[in-house]
């Protein structure tokens, strides 16, 4: 089983999101959608018809979203088969966050690695 296949997104705190989301969108021309992040699509050899998506996305400093980690950022990274990696995650000792979402932007979890950052991970739809 491939365990993680890509990164999904890149999230930090910042100060004042719509602003320095505004100034990528300035100064490095990221498209910045209305919901104050910027959506990477690409093609991979394993999806040649679909289209696979990065996220970036500022959140604001106060967010609990990344709580209990106490760092200023939360990579989210791409899996295949979110049920079976968290089972084998729980086997191998790891601190998973007992809480999955599952919605039409596909099935989320949680685990935290041993310097206290929160990984999230993400199996996608079909065709994302």
């Amino acid at each position: 089983m491939n365990r993680v296949t890509g990164i999904g997104g890149i999230f930090f705190k910042a100060k004042d999101p719509k602003g320095l989301a505004a100034w990528y969108q300035t100064h490095l021309g990221l498209k910045v959608e209305p919901w104050g992040g910027v959506k990477f699509e690409w093609a991979s050899k394993d999806n040649p018809a679909g289209t696979g998506t990065t996220v970036w996305n500022p959140f604001d400093e106060n967010t609990a979203y990344f709580a209990p980690s106490q760092a200023s950022f939360m990579i989210n990274y791409r899996v295949e088969d979110l049920h079976a990696l968290i089972a084998l995650l729980k086997n191998e000792g790891c601190e998973v966050d007992p809480k999955v979402e599952e919605s039409e932007y596909g099935k989320f979890g949680w685990v935290m690695d041993p310097e206290g950052n929160r990984i999230e991970l993400w199996e996608p739809p079909p065709g994302g």
